[in-house]
């Protein structure tokens, strides 16, 4: 799936809510989904800054796509990280370089969450994107 379809089946899942309890009840959900991050990768290098709390990305590169892979230690953050592995991980570093993370506005997380929270998110798109970017520095270096 692109990433594109991928951001339309998030917003088509959380059209199903109308009540904001019940969206952030999915995204808790969504969170303990999440596979835990092994201990070794929780490090400082993998801390994302400007998060209230602790989130930690990793990526791996193979076969030209970038796979990651995240934990947070606050239950929204962890749906958060959660819906945005859903719809960048398995992909080129340019699709995700070039996608518009346009399901974050549609379903309202923007106006909904705090500023802190916000402000974390941003910072995690962020470093997926920082991921993406090096791995296409190093594809075009070995083109």
């Amino acid at each position: 799936m692109t990433i594109d379809e991928l951001q339309d089946e998030v917003i088509e899942e959380f059209s199903d809510f109308t009540d904001w309890l019940d969206k952030y009840q999915l995204l808790i959900d969504l969170g303990n989904e999440l596979s835990p991050l092994e201990d070794q990768f929780k490090t400082e290098d993998n801390l994302i800054n400007g998060c209230q709390s602790r989130v930690w990305i990793t990526s791996d590169y193979q076969d030209g796509k970038v796979y990651f892979s995240a934990e947070s230690d606050a239950l929204i953050v962890k749906g958060l990280i959660a819906l945005l592995l859903r719809v960048l991980s398995g992909h080129t570093p340019q699709e995700i370089l070039d996608a518009e993370l346009y399901f974050i506005d549609r379903i309202g997380l923007r106006e909904h969450l705090s500023p802190t929270r916000s402000n974390g998110l941003l910072a995690m798109v962020k470093q997926i994107r920082v991921y993406a970017l090096a791995y296409k520095t190093q594809e075009d270096a070995q083109a």
